[in-house]
């Protein structure tokens, strides 16, 4: 039997005190002490000030200092392990860093370097960064303190990366600064200065963006979205407009408090309704949002839209969040595209509107939105909104979706596949998308342990053992039984350990 939307509610599964992951992780890196290109002055100052700031606001926090490339890689593959099961995973990167053909590199200090593909061969990636941070359940922070200056200058020669050929005899040095970057949904990646320039290294013992870093990181109440821009002004006074950080990617749409929120405030960051979590927003961070969707910023717009679909605050407008909505979906929010289908379909704050929350749920899909693709699952699956039913593309919807780390769509998937209607996919597949999903923090998931014997095939129970001790977690009998040992394994997969 086909069982989406069949997740069980949660219940208690544990005997003894459970003890959650850490919610915030960060990896902090400073690099001073280069063995070929020139040593810097504050880099390792401002790693240990950021990290120490971290630490002071609740962050579980791995600071590294000098690390050759190995040690370096070994440590970010730790780290982002961890960051599979914390709420947010940040990375602060202190040394040089450059840009070769379209690639940003950050430099360790073993890094010897003649050629472009040296570049390449002995620098981690700001990709690998981001992926790093981009497994958090809900948001990945990445701060640039690089780019200081240009390190090799004509040590370089300009190769094509594809061939190995040069274009001629000439040497050149390397753009000044770093390439702007697109990092994935819930991503955002903070650089000390614009793509394309020059960072300033500080004279005072730290750079003018760790300073600035410093300043707010560790301030209660201070949301997010908040913090960046207050780093951004701050770093503009400092430096004379000299230098203007800037950011790229996109911020979830709950808001967060990267220090928790202020004495006798709740904690919203961390709150699972997000028309909760917007609603408890102090007045003065409410009227800074008020402020911020006035210049159209789409992500505060969204946040008002929140506030208005809380029943239990006094600003509860379900026509106001509609209209709300309707100014993010056409600033190209996925996220608020996703909401006014909702509103639309329910008929909520307004006469409902089928067909256009249809288009609605497609818009945000083609934009990657997990939940609307995971929707469009639904839809043709079931042949809801008068589609006809159409098992395929609901299957490659719930696929796309699983692809974006959509919980929900990886567990749908799991089942269907296990059901054995998903053409090319076994056992191993489904059990994989089922750790993935407890990964990612899905509680209704790890709720179905004491049932997966009604739930699922012995193959795949099987497999899901192998999953879980393939990656440490299970050092049982591969049996199919979901006993003790192996509910216990799924807890500590999706980050719980008992005391």
């Amino acid at each position: 039997m086909f069982r989406l939307r069949r997740l069980v509610a949660l219940i208690c599964l544990f005997a003894a005190t459970p003890v959650a992951a850490a919610e915030k992780v960060a990896l902090v890196v400073g690099m001073a002490a280069y063995q070929q290109i020139e040593v810097l002055d504050n880099t390792v100052n401002d790693a240990r000030g950021v990290a120490q700031v971290l630490a002071d606001t609740g962050f579980e926090v791995t600071l590294s200092i000098d690390a050759p490339l190995a040690e370096l890689r070994a440590t970010l593959d730790d780290f982002a392990f961890r960051a599979e099961t914390a709420e947010l995973a940040l990375i602060y990167f202190a040394g040089h860093g450059v840009e070769v053909q379209g690639e940003n590199f950050l430099i360790p200090v073993d890094a010897r370097i003649a050629s472009n593909a040296d570049v390449q061969a002995a620098s981690l990636s700001l990709a690998d960064l981001e992926g790093a941070v981009d497994r958090a359940r809900r948001m990945g922070l990445v701060l640039l303190d690089s780019c200081r200056n240009n390190p090799f200058g004509d040590l370089i020669r300009i190769e094509d990366k594809d061939t190995g050929a040069t274009t001629g005899n000439s040497r050149s040095a390397l753009p000044s600064g770093l390439a702007p970057t697109d990092p994935d949904r819930g991503t955002v990646v903070f650089y000390a200065q614009r793509q394309g320039e020059v960072a300033l290294d500080g004279v005072d013992g730290h750079s003018p963006f760790a300073r600035a870093l410093m300043d707010s990181l560790g301030q209660p109440g201070l949301e997010i979205g908040v913090m960046l821009r207050q780093v951004r002004d701050q770093v503009m006074r400092a430096t004379g407009n000299l230098q203007e950080p800037f950011s790229y990617g996109s911020l979830p749409g709950a808001p967060f408090y990267l220090a928790g929120a202020r004495e006798g405030e709740a904690d919203v960051g961390l709150a699972a309704d997000r028309s909760e979590g917007w609603a408890a927003l102090g007045p003065d961070q409410e009227a800074l949002l008020a402020a911020q969707a006035d210049k159209g910023d789409a992500r505060s717009i969204l946040g008002l839209g929140y506030i208005r679909l809380n029943s239990a605050d006094p600003g509860f407008d379900p026509a106001a969040a509609r209209a709300y909505f309707e100014r993010a979906a056409a600033a190209g929010s996925a996220e608020a595209q996703f909401e006014l289908a909702r509103l639309l379909e329910q008929g909520i704050g307004g006469p409902a509107d089928p067909a256009r929350a249809l288009d609605l749920y497609r818009m945000s899909a083609e934009q990657g939105y997990g939940n609307a693709l995971n929707e469009l699952g639904f839809i043709h699956y079931q042949g809801l909104f008068g589609l006809p039913s159409d098992p395929q593309t609901g299957i490659h919807y719930f696929a796309l979706a699983a692809a974006e780390r959509d919980p929900e769509a990886q567990y749908n998937l799991a089942a269907l596949i296990d059901d054995g209607i998903v053409a090319g996919k076994g056992p191993a597949d489904a059990a994989k998308l089922l750790y993935q999903a407890l990964r990612s923090g899905n509680e209704r998931v790890l709720s179905v342990a004491p049932l997966m014997k009604e739930q699922f095939e012995p193959e795949t129970r099987r497999a899901l053992q192998e999953e879980l001790k393939a990656n440490g977690f299970y050092d049982g009998v591969i049996d199919g039984d979901i006993g003790p040992g192996t509910a216990a394994a799924m807890r500590r997969a999706f980050g719980i350990e008992e005391a």
